[in-house]
C-alpha cells in the first residue's frame, strides 16, 4: 500500500540562475573553430620537438651536430610545456590538477570584473575623453541636416510621439489628477473674482465691444417685438377698460409700438446717442465698483466658492486630466492629427534653422558635451558597478570559456613562439657549452 499522504509545505521554487554570458553565436562558433586549429598546431609542434629529441638522443654518438639537434629539441619541449602551462593556468587547472595559482580567471573573476569596471571608469568615462571625442563630431550641424529632410522629420516625430505616449501611459493618473485639481482650485481661490471682472469690463469698454453688444441687444429686442406683436396687442385688450372702443386701443397700441421701435432704431443708428453715453457711464461705474466695493467683492468670492463646491464643477475638474490624456494619446497615435502635423513641421523647421546657423550648432554641441560630461562625472561609478556586478553573477567556468574563446587563439601563438624561442635558446646554450 502506498504510504499515507502527509501535509507538506509547498515546494520552494528553484532559484533562478544568474545571468550567464551569451550562448555561442555564429561568430563565436567561427572563433571556436579557429581556437581548436591553433591548439592543434601548437600541440603538434610540441610533439614534433619530442620526436626529434628522442631520435637525436638515440643517435647522439653519430656526430657533434646531433648534440645541437638534441639540445634544440629539448629546449623547444621545455619552452612549449612552460608556455602551455602558463596559458592553460589562466582558464583552468592544467591536467585537472588543482595546482596553486592556476585557474586564475574562474577563481578571480570577481576581482577581474571590478578591475575591468575601474579601468573603464578611469580611462574611458571621463569628461576630457568625452569632450575630445565630441569636439569634431559636429552633432548640431549633422542633426540639423538630418532633421531638415521631411522623411527624417517624420521619423523623429514618430519617435517623439512614442515617447509622449509611453510617458502618458506610465504616469499615475490619480496623482496627476489630484495635483492638477489642487493647482486649479488653489489658483482660482487665490484670484479675486470681482477685480478681474472689473478689468475685463475696462478692456471691453476700451475696445468698444460693449457698444457692439448693445447693438446686438437692440436688434434682439426689435426682433422680439416683431415676433410678439400680436401677443402684446392681445395683452392690451385684456388690460384696457371695457368701455374704451377698440379703434382707440388700436391707435394707442400702434403709437406705443411705433414709438418704441423708432426709439430702438434711433439708438442703433446714432453712435453718440445719449443712451449709449449713459451705458458707457454705467458700465464704467460698475467696473469701478467691482474693483473697490467690499460688498461686491465679498459676494463675488462667495459666488466663486459656491461654484467651486458645486458637484458638476467638481466632476468637470476631475475629468480634466482624463480627457486631456485621452486626447493627447489619440493625437499621438494618429499620423494625421494636428499635434503630429505641427510636431513634424516644427522639427523640420528646427532642422533647417540648425543646419544654417553656426552659432546655434555651437550651442547644441556645447550642450550635448556638457550634458554627457555631467552624466559621466556623476554616474560613471554606476557603470563600473554594472560591469563588476554583471561579472560577479557569471559562472566562473563559463566566464573562463567565454574569455578563452575571445583571446585563446592569440594565446596559442605564445605556445608556438615558446617552442621556437626555446629551441633557439637551447641551440645558443649548447653552443656556448661546446665553446667552453
Amino acid at each position: 500500500l502506498p504510504p499515507p499522504v502527509m501535509a507538506t509545505a509547498a515546494p520552494r521554487p528553484a532559484p533562478t540562475s544568474a545571468p550567464q554570458p551569451d550562448a555561442l553565436s555564429a561568430e563565436d562558433a567561427r572563433k571556436a573553430q579557429a581556437l581548436r586549429k591553433m591548439k592543434t598546431v601548437a600541440t603538434l609542434l610540441l610533439v614534433f620537438a619530442a620526436v626529434v629529441f628522442l631520435i637525436a638522443k638515440i643517435n647522439e654518438d653519430q656526430g657533434t651536430w646531433v648534440g645541437y639537434v638534441r639540445a634544440i629539441a629539448e629546449a623547444a619541449m621545455v619552452g612549449a610545456l612552460a608556455d602551455w602551462f602558463a596559458v592553460t593556468a589562466l582558464f583552468r587547472h592544467p591536467l585537472r590538477i588543482p595546482i596553486p595559482h592556476t585557474a586564475i580567471i574562474p577563481k578571480r573573476k570577481d576581482e577581474i570584473g571590478r578591475s575591468l569596471g575601474n579601468f573603464v571608469e578611469s580611462n574611458f568615462l571621463t569628461a576630457d575623453v568625452i569632450d575630445e571625442r565630441l569636439r569634431g563630431a559636429r552633432i548640431g550641424g549633422r542633426a540639423g541636416t538630418w532633421l531638415a529632410q521631411p522623411a527624417n522629420a517624420a521619423r523623429a516625430g514618430d519617435a517623439v510621439s512614442d515617447v509622449l505616449r509611453g510617458a502618458l501611459e506610465v504616469l499615475d493618473d490619480r496623482e496627476i489628477q489630484q495635483g492638477l485639481e489642487h493647482l486649479i482650485e488653489s489658483r482660482v481661490r487665490a484670484t479675486p473674482v470681482t477685480p478681474l471682472l472689473g478689468k475685463a469690463i475696462d478692456l471691453t469698454v476700451e475696445g468698444g465691444h460693449h457698444q457692439r453688444l448693445l447693438d446686438a441687444v437692440l436688434v434682439g429686442v426689435g426682433g422680439f417685438l416683431d415676433d410678439n406683436r400680436s401677443t402684446f396687442r392681445q395683452r392690451l385688450d385684456e388690460e384696457s377698460p371695457w368701455w374704451v372702443p377698440e379703434p382707440i386701443d388700436n391707435r394707442v397700441f400702434n403709437k406705443i409700438y411705433t414709438a418704441v421701435s423708432s426709439f430702438l432704431e434711433d439708438v442703433a443708428n446714432t453712435p453718440d446717442h445719449e443712451v449709449r453715453d449713459s451705458v458707457d457711464t454705467r458700465v464704467a461705474a460698475l467696473a469701478e465698483r467691482l474693483r473697490a466695493d467690499p460688498e461686491l467683492h465679498a459676494k463675488g468670492e462667495a459666488f466663486k466658492d459656491e461654484m467651486l463646491d458645486h458637484p458638476e464643477v467638481r466632476r468637470w475638474i476631475d475629468s480634466l486630466w482624463t480627457e486631456a490624456k485621452r486626447g493627447m494619446i489619440s493625437a499621438a497615435d494618429d499620423p494625421d492629427s494636428e499635434l503630429r502635423v505641427r510636431l513634424v513641421n516644427s522639427l523640420q523647421q528646427l532642422g533647417a534653422r540648425l543646419a544654417d546657423d553656426p552659432e546655434m550648432q555651437h550651442k547644441i554641441d556645447r550642450w550635448v558635451s556638457d550634458a554627457l560630461a555631467y552624466l559621466v562625472e556623476n554616474y560613471r561609478t554606476e557603470v563600473s558597478d554594472i560591469i563588476a556586478s554583471t561579472v560577479e553573477k557569471w559562472d566562473g567556468e563559463s566566464t573562463a570559456e567565454k574569455l578563452e574563446l575571445q583571446v585563446g587563439r592569440d594565446l596559442q601563438f605564445i605556445r608556438i613562439n615558446g617552442t621556437i624561442v626555446g629551441g633557439l635558446a637551447g641551440f645558443v646554450i649548447h653552443a656556448i657549452g661546446q665553446l667552453l
